[in-house]
């Protein structure tokens, strides 16, 4: 099956996330991400169009990987922010293989560990082997998944791909690969959904 994530216009998705106030949230943690570590180096995954992107203008980073499954995200992306000499498009399906991945000082993970998964999520984090893992996931809710917008029914197939992620499960999961939890944030947004943010730190060997 083709994962549904390629076949979500760019557009309808940016629509979609500023309608139900994500897009801004997302923004808003981003830019402290990016600002609260000391690192060159950062992987962002599902960079989707680069929301968030220009808060790494004016910092000397000398890598900022943007991984999507999505080909014409990535491009529309590298188009958006053509002034970023240090961004690099990497288009990869994680829920596959992860190998080809660099590493990165910082990786920073937003409403993307849904659809790769605790164990995807694992060999992402060995690989990248990041000094800092950085993640928004969305808070347990009765409702569905998907904020209710005039888009909403474009990402109907997500179903299949998406998983809802526990707090300790997430947490052990990176234990696993060496990361301890060292921060937790919550926003809540206008539709009483709330949106989590976790940063973790790579433990000595």
């Amino acid at each position: 099956m083709e994962n549904p994530w390629k076949n979500i216009p760019l557009d309808t998705y940016e629509k979609h996330m500023k309608v139900v106030s994500q897009l801004q949230a997302l923004n808003s943690f981003m830019k402290k991400q990016l600002e609260n570590y000391n690192v060159d180096s950062v992987m962002i995954l599902g960079v989707a169009g680069g929301n968030g992107l220009e808060h790494t203008e004016g910092k000397d980073f000398k890598k900022i990987y943007g991984v999507d499954i999505n080909e014409n995200y990535l491009k529309e992306c590298a188009e958006r922010y053509s002034q970023l000499e240090a961004f690099v498009p990497f288009c990869a399906d994680l829920t596959k293989d992860c190998s080809a991945l660099p590493t990165a000082e910082l990786v920073i993970a937003d409403l993307a560990v849904e659809y790769i998964g605790y164990e995807n999520l694992l060999k992402v984090a060995k690989q990248v082997k990041s000094k800092y893992f950085s993640c928004v996931i969305q808070g347990n809710t009765d409702s569905s998944f998907v904020s209710a917008s005039p888009y909403e029914h474009a990402f109907n197939a997500l179903d299949a791909v998406h998983t809802e992620i526990d707090e300790k499960r997430l947490e052990d999961t990176l234990r696993k690969a060496g990361y301890k939890k060292i921060l937790t944030e919550e926003k809540i947004l206008p539709d009483k959904k709330k949106l989590i943010r976790f940063d973790f730190i790579l433990q000595d060997p």
